[in-house]
C-alpha cells in the first residue's frame, strides 16, 4: 500500500439537485483551473464570442438591446442610467473584458461552450461571476431581477449537474456576485457542456454581467505545516544550515485512493520533487543556499489520474525564505578625551548586543559611556540580529586621548580694590581664561587680573592632543572703607539725640570719637547727651588691610529754645530774618505767625527755614505779629508776639 495518510473510501462530493440553492463552492483544495474564460482585455469594444458560444445577437456598441450581448471593460449610462455604470471588470482590471447581457423576452440559453480535457471519476468546481446592473433606482413597471441556471451536461445531453442562482436581485451599487457548484465527472468522460440558461423574460431588468468562469479540481483539504512553527512561512538565515520537516495533513471526505507528490517552485514554475510522494517530507537547506523565496506544496490526484496535470489539487504553498543576513556598521566618535563621553554607534539591525574591554556589555543600537577613561580604549564588538533572527557582528576600535590635569596655586584670593593679583596655572601647552576683563593677558598661564568687582576666574589647560581640563580661582575684591557721620544735629539741654552714621566696604569696623556722653561708640547710631556744643569723628578701618576712612559731624547743644521778639529786615545783614535755631532739636514742628486781623503771613513746618518778613514777595507792615509754635515733645506749644522794625 502507498506510504499516505489512510483516506476512508467515500466520495468527496455527491451529485445532487442543486436547484434554488446557494452556491455550493469548493470547501477542501482545489487545483489550478482547467479553464479560466476572462473574456480577455482591451479597449471597447471587445470582440464576438464564438458563433456556438450564444444564441444572442452581438452588439458592437456599449448598450445591447433586449436579446443582444456586448464585449466591454466597462458601461456607461446605459438606456437613460437605469443600469449601473461598470468601470472595470470583476477583477478590478479597467482593461478586462465581461460579457454584458440584455436578456430576451423569452427564457433561454444565452452561453454555451464545450469544455474539454477534464478527467474521469473527478470532482471540479464551476464558478462564474455575475452582477444585476440594473439599478435599484429605476421604475419600469414590474421588476424582472435575473434568475440563471448553470448545467454541466455530457455530450450526449445527460445532465451531470445543475444549479440555480434564484433571483439576483438589484442592490444600491453593483455587485459582483460568485455562484458555483461543484460536480463529479463520470468515468472514462473527459468532455462536458457548460450551457448558462436565463429563466427570467426580458423587460424590465434582467440584465447582467458575466465574467470570469471557471473549472477547477476540487478534492479533500489538504493542509500544510512544517515541525516547529504554526506559520505558513519559514525564515532562515543565509550561512546558517537547516533541515525542515513537512507534513500533510488530509481532511475527509476524498479520495477513495490518493496519490500525493511534492513540488517546488523554481523560477515561478512548479515542478515534481523525485521522490516525494508521502505525505511528509523533509528538505535540507545546506550553509550555502542562495538568498531567496523557496515555495513548497502538495498534489494530490485519484489513483490512475497522477500522470494527468488537469486531474491534481494542490495544498496552500509553504514558503521558505532564506533572508540575507543584516548589514551592519560599527563606529565610534572617537578619538575621545579622556572624562568625555564615548558613543558606540551600530545600524542594521532590530537589537544589539555590545561587548567590550574590561568585560563591557550593553544593548541598543546607540551606547554612551560617560567619563570615558584610557583603560576603556580598545576594540568593542557588537552583535546585530534583525526582525527574522539573523544575525550579523562587526567591531569597532576606541581610542582615548589622555586629558591634561589643570591646576591653580590657589583657588580663592582677597584684593582691595584698585589692586592687582596674578593667577598662575599649570597643567598643558596653551591656556584660555575667562571672562577676559581685567586681566593683562587671556592666554597665558600667569595672568595679572584687576577686577573692580569679585570675579570667578576660569582656566581651559589644552594638552598636545587637543584634549582640556579646566581650573577656576575665586579673586574676592574688598572696596576701600568709607565713612559717613551724617548730619549735624541739635539737642535741647537735658534731652538725647541718635546720630546717623553709616559705612561701606567689607571686613570693617568702626568707631567714634570722643568716646564720651554716648551710649556705644563701637555703632554707627549711638544716642548722645552733651552738655554742650561737640564734634564727633566716625573712624571706619579695614580689617583686609583696605585702608580707613574718618568723617566729622557737629552736636549744637541749646539750654532751651530762644524766640527772638524782633528782628529787622531791612537788608543790612544784620538781624535780617526771624530765626529759631533750636527748633532742629524737634523731630516735628509748626511755626505759624498771624497779622493783627488773625490772617496767616508766615508758616514752616518741620523745617528751620527763616521769615524773612515778606508775605506773598511783598514786604510786611512794620508792626507786631503774633507766633504759635506747635511742637512733637515738651514743651509742647508755645505763643508769643513778633515785631517787624525797619
Amino acid at each position: 500500500m502507498r506510504n499516505v495518510c489512510k483516506i476512508f473510501a467515500i466520495l468527496f462530493f455527491f451529485i445532487v439537485d442543486c436547484q434554488n440553492l446557494t452556491a455550493q463552492l469548493c470547501e477542501g483544495s482545489l487545483g489550478d483551473p482547467i479553464v479560466n474564460i476572462t473574456f480577455g482585455s482591451g479597449s471597447n469594444p471587445g470582440p464576438p464570442l464564438s458563433a456556438a458560444t450564444t444564441t444572442y445577437g452581438y452588439a458592437s456598441y456599449d448598450c445591447p438591446n433586449d436579446g443582444f450581448y456586448a464585449v466591454r471593460n466597462s458601461t456607461s449610462d446605459c438606456f437613460g442610467g437605469t443600469w449601473y455604470t461598470l468601470n472595470q471588470d470583476h477583477t478590478g482590471d479597467p482593461n478586462g473584458y465581461f460579457m454584458l447581457v440584455n436578456a430576451s423576452y423569452e427564457p433561454s440559453s444565452f452561453y454555451l461552450d464545450t469544455v474539454k480535457g477534464l478527467c474521469g471519476n473527478t470532482t471540479y468546481e464551476f464558478a462564474a461571476w455575475v452582477a444585476n446592473v440594473f439599478s435599484l433606482q429605476s421604475t419600469c413597471g414590474a421588476r424582472i431581477d435575473p434568475n440563471i441556471t448553470f448545467n454541466i451536461e455530457e455530450k450526449n445531453g445527460a445532465i451531470l449537474q445543475s444549479y440555480n442562482s434564484g433571483n439576483i436581485p438589484s442592490q444600491s451599487s453593483p455587485v459582483w456576485q460568485q455562484f458555483g457548484f461543484y460536480f463529479t465527472t463520470p468515468s472514462g468522460v473527459s468532455d462536458v457542456v457548460l450551457r448558462i440558461f436565463n429563466n427570467a423574460p426580458g423587460g424590465c431588468g434582467n440584465d447582467l454581467a458575466l465574467d470570469d468562469i471557471t473549472f477547477r479540481p476540487c478534492g479533500p483539504k489538504l493542509t500544510l505545516s512544517v515541525a516547529g512553527t504554526n506559520s505558513d512561512s519559514v525564515q532562515l538565515c543565509d550561512g546558517v544550515a537547516k533541515s525542515l520537516d513537512f507534513s500533510c495533513t488530509v481532511s475527509p471526505p476524498g479520495f477513495s485512493n490518493p496519490v500525493f507528490q511534492w513540488q517546488q517552485n523554481i523560477n515561478g514554475i512548479w515542478s515534481d520533487i523525485p521522490g516525494a510522494s508521502a505525505t511528509s517530507y523533509t528538505q535540507n537547506f545546506p550553509a550555502t543556499t542562495s538568498v531567496g523565496k523557496y515555495f513548497f506544496r502538495v498534489r494530490a490526484t485519484e489513483f490512475g489520474n497522477e500522470d494527468s496535470p488537469q486531474c491534481g489539487i494542490f495544498s496552500l504553498p509553504v514558503l521558505v525564505q532564506v533572508n540575507a543576513n543584516p548589514a551592519t556598521t560599527a563606529v565610534n566618535n572617537g578619538p575621545v578625551c579622556e572624562n568625555t563621553a564615548l558613543t558606540l554607534t551600530a545600524t542594521g539591525g532590530s537589537k544589539y548586543i555590545w561587548t567590550g574591554v574590561n568585560n563591557f556589555s550593553d544593548s541598543g543600537s546607540s551606547v554612551v559611556i560617560n567619563a570615558v577613561m584610557q583603560t576603556q580604549a580598545g576594540k568593542y564588538y557588537v552583535l546585530v540580529s534583525d526582525n527574522n533572527g539573523c544575525i550579523n557582528t562587526d567591531s569597532t576600535v576606541v581610542n582615548v586621548k589622555p586629558a591634561p590635569v589643570a591646576a591653580t596655586t590657589f583657588s580663592k584670593i582677597t584684593i582691595c580694590s584698585g589692586k592687582s593679583v596674578q593667577l598662575v596655572s599649570s597643567g598643558g601647552s596653551t591656556y584660555s581664561w575667562s571672562p577676559v576683563a581685567a586681566l593683562s593677558s587671556s592666554v597665558i598661564g600667569n595672568p595679572i587680573a584687576s577686577p573692580l568687582s569679585s570675579t570667578l576666574y576660569v582656566v581651559t589647560v589644552t594638552n598636545q592632543v587637543a584634549c582640556s581640563d579646566t581650573a577656576s580661582v575665586m579673586v574676592t575684591v574688598d572696596e576701600t572703607p568709607t565713612a559717613n557721620a551724617g548730619p549735624d544735629k541739635a539737642i535741647i539741654q537735658g534731652n538725647t539725640v541718635t546720630l546717623s552714621g553709616s559705612a561701606t566696604g567689607q571686613s570693617i569696623t568702626y568707631s567714634w570719637s570722643p568716646p564720651v556722653y554716648m551710649d556705644n561708640p563701637q555703632i554707627l547710631q549711638p544716642v548722645v547727651n552733651p552738655p554742650s556744643d561737640i564734634n564727633y569723628v566716625l573712624k571706619v578701618v579695614s580689617s583686609n588691610g583696605c585702608g580707613s576712612a574718618a568723617d566729622t559731624m557737629h552736636v549744637f547743644w541749646y539750654k532751651n529754645i530762644y524766640v527772638p521778639s524782633a528782628f529787622t529786615p531791612n537788608g543790612d545783614g544784620l538781624n535780617d530774618t526771624w530765626r529759631i535755631p533750636a527748633l532742629s532739636a524737634f523731630s516735628s514742628f509748626d511755626v505759624v505767625v498771624f497779622d493783627r486781623w488773625g490772617k496767616i503771613v508766615f508758616q514752616s513746618k518741620n523745617t528751620s527755614t527763616p521769615w524773612d518778613g515778606t508775605y506773598k514777595g511783598t514786604p510786611a507792615p512794620i508792626g507786631t505779629y503774633v507766633y504759635q509754635i506747635s511742637l512733637s515733645q515738651p514743651p509742647g506749644l508755645l505763643k508769643g508776639t513778633v515785631t517787624i522794625v525797619r
